[in-house]
């Protein structure tokens, strides 16, 4: 899990020495690691939406009234709609996270992971498949 970190887990100044004579303030890895999860999330709805817009006729419906009548080009209501989940998915996560240490190497991971599955659902040679 991700909020299963232990204080004393990691040795900073064990791994790099001149850190000691630095006097830094210890600060919580919970908006850090916020910040790269909430990444993961605005990545994997744009890919969800790019790819949903070709399904569903509704979702396409949906996506266009965010364009707000600009156009600016296809991806606009997607990526609107996109950025306000990848908004709100950091500011829920950095008041969960916001005094907490947490295990950063899983929040990269994790972040990772939902950007590249995000990313493959943008690319024309995969939503084209379900193209009817």
């Amino acid at each position: 899990m991700i909020t299963d970190f232990k204080p004393g887990m990691y040795d900073d100044v064990g791994v790099a020495p001149e850190l000691a004579g630095l006097d830094l303030a210890e600060k919580p890895d919970g908006p850090a690691a916020a910040a790269m999860i909430s990444a993961g999330i605005g990545i994997l709805f744009l890919g969800i939406f790019t790819t949903g817009a070709v399904i569903s006729s509704g979702l396409k419906s949906f996506l266009l009234w965010w364009e707000w009548g600009q156009g600016v080009g296809p991806l606009a209501g997607k990526a609107t709609v996109a950025t306000i989940i990848w908004l709100v998915s950091w500011l829920v996560l950095w008041l969960l996270w916001r005094n907490k240490d947490v295990v950063l190497k899983t929040a990269f991971y994790i972040g990772l992971g939902m950007g590249l599955v995000g990313a493959l659902f943008t690319f024309p040679l995969f939503f084209d498949i379900f193209h009817t």
